[in-house]
């Protein structure tokens, strides 16, 4: 089925417990194998980096229950030509990928093969800068410029979430907020990581750059800098990225393999941030409001005006949206009702608008 993309990984610990990852997953061998659709499947995008987060991840416990998850293996050559039609394949078999890699440039890959699926994307980037360039021609180190010169047209929204101020440069920022995106530094990321659960839950995709991390967390780093996050947190917010019914591919990138002693203890925090996405996928309610049958209805008087603000919350979860109260094009229909918080809805009962659903108003 992906014989042609894939080389099988044969790290297997034939030794492992029990309980171990390596005796609870399956291990792609070719044709179709166990693979059935719903389930994860780990994609090493960097040979040397994803089977370095094997030999850490596979020992650990597997806490999952019957969770499908399967190993494809690595990928045989990493160009767009290349990777873009593997990630199609997978998810148009309903199969859910998450990505092991080096080079964030791959990013463009995973961005391109969703729009098999959907004609507008929201992404959600964890990094310690803002990727893009006011150069777009010429900054090849900066991994989005390639999408926004080619195809801004498909992003119907972006969060960056953990860029720090010393790496940005102002005149993006001002960018960043003409385009109606949203920009959260690293210091209100840390400050309530739950409040950052509303934008991983909006994204169609993901994808976490090591870069984001501290590098005392994730030694093996492309762009290693002493602030960022710390791995407890990452992995928190992988575990929220995992819940997200919404999302479809999550990848993690920036993995230098150039070191053998640096990249051994950063294979075990990668290791981590897989295991913790993937208690959040296994902890999926399927709540997702495709209609708001289900949901309880929160009415709020705006202002003491005919409008009105209408949030919807899920009793399987508890997890809130609101709906726009706009007229949406069809294509923008699936984005009508935005992830937000309880805090976001008691302010709306002051009569106080926050800024990531002000900022979802003008988008529309």
């Amino acid at each position: 089925m992906f014989d042609h993309w894939l080389e099988p990984t044969t790290k297997i610990a034939t030794s492992a417990a029990p309980h171990s990852w390596a005796k609870n997953i399956s291990f792609y061998q070719g044709g179709k194998g166990n693979l059935s659709s719903k389930q994860c499947v780990l994609i090493g995008l960097d040979a040397t980096a994803a089977d370095a987060v094997r030999e850490a991840l596979y020992p650990m416990s597997w806490a999952f229950g019957d969770l499908g998850f399967t190993d494809l293996g690595n990928l045989r050559k990493t160009n767009e030509d290349f990777v873009i039609p593997l990630l199609r394949e997978v998810m148009d078999s309903q199969l859910f990928p998450i990505l092991i890699g080096g080079n964030p440039n791959l990013f463009y890959s995973q961005f391109q093969s969703f729009l098999n699926l959907r004609d507008l994307v929201s992404i959600a980037l964890i990094d310690e800068q803002v990727p893009i360039s006011t150069d777009w021609k010429k900054s090849s180190t900066k991994y989005l410029n390639h999408l926004f010169r080619h195809r801004q047209e498909s992003v119907f929204h972006l969060s960056l979430i953990g860029a720090q101020a010393h790496f940005t440069d102002p005149a993006i920022i001002d960018w960043l907020e003409e385009q109606h995106y949203e920009y959260l530094r690293l210091g209100q990321a840390r400050e309530n990581l739950a409040e950052v659960e509303p934008q991983l839950r909006d994204a169609d995709i993901i994808a976490l750059h090591l870069d984001a991390l501290k590098q005392s967390e994730a030694p093996g780093q492309l762009n290693p800098s002493p602030s960022g996050f710390f791995l407890e947190e990452a992995a928190q917010l992988c575990r929220y990225a995992g819940m997200s019914d919404k999302l479809r591919s999550f990848g993690i990138y920036g993995v230098d393999n150039s070191s053998k002693r640096k990249l051994a203890p950063t294979a075990q925090a990668v290791a981590q941030l897989v295991w913790y996405f993937t208690e959040g996928y296994y902890q999926r309610l399927g709540d997702y409001p495709v209609t708001n049958k289900g949901l309880t209805e929160y009415v709020v008087d705006w202002k003491g005006q005919d409008e009105k603000l209408t949030f919807w919350k899920s009793p399987r979860s508890g997890r809130w949206w609101l709906q726009v109260p706009a007229k949406t094009s069809r294509k923008q229909q699936r984005h009508r009702l935005i992830p937000c918080s309880y805090s976001d809805y008691k302010k709306a009962i002051q009569q106080e608008l926050p800024d990531r659903l002000w900022n979802a108003f003008r988008r529309f």
